[in-house]
């Protein structure tokens, strides 16, 4: 018989393994010596010893489900339960045990985390709902579609949750993509819509603009493109590719218009400056008649000038007024002259200016004699009186005089 601390052999080759309920039987050996036996059946136990070891190792460095863990603890503790094998059965049943308590604790650690995961999953779902809900009244239509489209992506990286919550809030985040979908639909027949109107009247403001590009009514003509332009503005934009075309167009009737006016204009610029040149050497020739010595021959040299002044052309507008007025001066300087030579030669005028001076002479020498009497007599205050007096008449008369110089003496 052979014998070591979990188990023996005896005499008739049966070998049994001690444990914590006594000897239990582990099979029969006849091949070979007591020993050999015992060696065999510890060579299982150490094979299970090691199988408990990389189960341990995996429960505790991997993710292996508890599932899978529960199965593989179930078939070793089978194994040791069978007793085929001989060692300390015990440590490994306490072993299987311990294991079992670990899986079980992260089972529980695994469905809290799930449930964590799955609440975190919800409120991110929601918040992805709620804001597919505001972006669908959005009117930004570029920004909202891009994020919208984002955020499906983001949806289909979060967790599924149970089916009736998870289809709740997809239906709720779908009708937002929808509802925003068909009011950007909405909204871009309605812009088609405007920008078909916009090309149709555009079209009749090209089909005018370039009807008018050949007109030589440049004040009206220029007037009605500006007013074109208004209706092109207040018109809208029409579809793309058709607006850069019409714009071409309509710019390139009024170029043509504007251009022939230009042409036109830069030589009456040019004939009106040449005309300027003529006539401000006019205006020259006239202002040496002035001042006026010989009345009748300044009157027919002013003539001549004016004569040969209204066969000249126009002269640039900003310059007419400046150039008229130096004419106008030399006009009026000659009307002044004839003035004061009608009233030199009038007879009657003459008369009247005789009569108005001598009668003022004959006022001057009455106060004269009457201021003499009244010093002679002593009566001073009525001579100052009466002095007062002639000085106002001796003025006046002075005046005469002067007027009846006007008339030769």
């Amino acid at each position: 018989m052979s014998s070591d601390p979990w188990g023996r052999v005896d005499e008739t080759g049966t070998v049994y393994v001690r444990t914590a309920d006594g000897e239990k039987v582990v099979g029969s050996w006849q091949a070979g010596s007591p020993e050999e036996a015992l060696a065999y059946f510890e060579r299982k136990y150490e094979g299970m010893v090691v199988e408990i070891g990389l189960l341990e190792r995996r429960v505790r460095t991997t993710d292996l489900s508890a599932k899978d863990a529960t199965t593989a603890i179930e078939h070793l503790r089978l194994q040791v339960d069978e007793h085929h094998a001989v060692g300390d059965l015990d440590a490994l049943r306490v072993r299987l045990d311990a294991l079992v308590a670990k899986v079980e604790a992260r089972r529980e650690e695994r469905k809290v985390q799930k449930a964590r995961q799955s609440d975190e999953a919800r409120q991110a779902k929601e918040a992805l709902v709620t804001e597919a809900e505001e972006l669908a009244r959005s009117e930004q239509w570029r920004s909202a579609g891009e994020r919208l489209r984002a955020l499906v992506d983001t949806w289909k990286g979060l967790p599924r949750l149970d089916r009736k919550s998870d289809d709740e809030l997809w239906h709720r985040f779908s009708h937002a993509r929808s509802a925003f979908s068909k009011r950007r639909k909405a909204h871009f027949a309605s812009l088609d819509a405007q920008r078909e109107e916009a090309r149709k009247a555009k079209e009749k403001l090209v089909a005018e603009a370039e009807s008018l590009s050949g007109s030589t009514d440049w004040g009206a003509t220029a007037a009605r493109y500006r007013e074109l332009m208004t209706e092109w503005k207040a018109a809208g934009r029409a579809q793309r590719e058709a607006e850069d075309g019409l714009w071409n167009r309509f710019r390139g009737a009024q170029d043509v218009f504007f251009a022939a006016r230009g042409e036109v204009f830069a030589e009456r610029d040019a004939e009106q400056g040449e005309n300027l040149k003529l006539k401000e050497e006019l205006a020259a020739e006239a202002e040496k008649l002035v001042p006026v010595k010989d009345l009748k021959a300044a009157r027919a040299a002013f003539r001549g000038i004016n004569e040969r002044w209204e066969a000249i052309g126009h002269v640039p507008r900003d310059a007419r007024p400046k150039v008229e007025g130096r004419m106008h001066a030399v006009e009026r300087a000659l009307q002044e002259a004839e003035e004061a030579e009608w009233r030199r030669t009038n007879p009657e005028a003459r008369a009247r200016a005789e009569g108005l001076t001598g009668q003022l002479q004959a006022a001057v020498d009455k106060l004269r004699t009457q201021i003499d009497t009244a010093r002679a007599s002593g009566n001073n205050v009525r001579a100052d009186k009466l002095a007062k007096e002639l000085e106002g008449r001796q003025a006046l008369l002075d005046q005469a005089l002067k007027g009846l110089e006007e008339f030769g003496g």
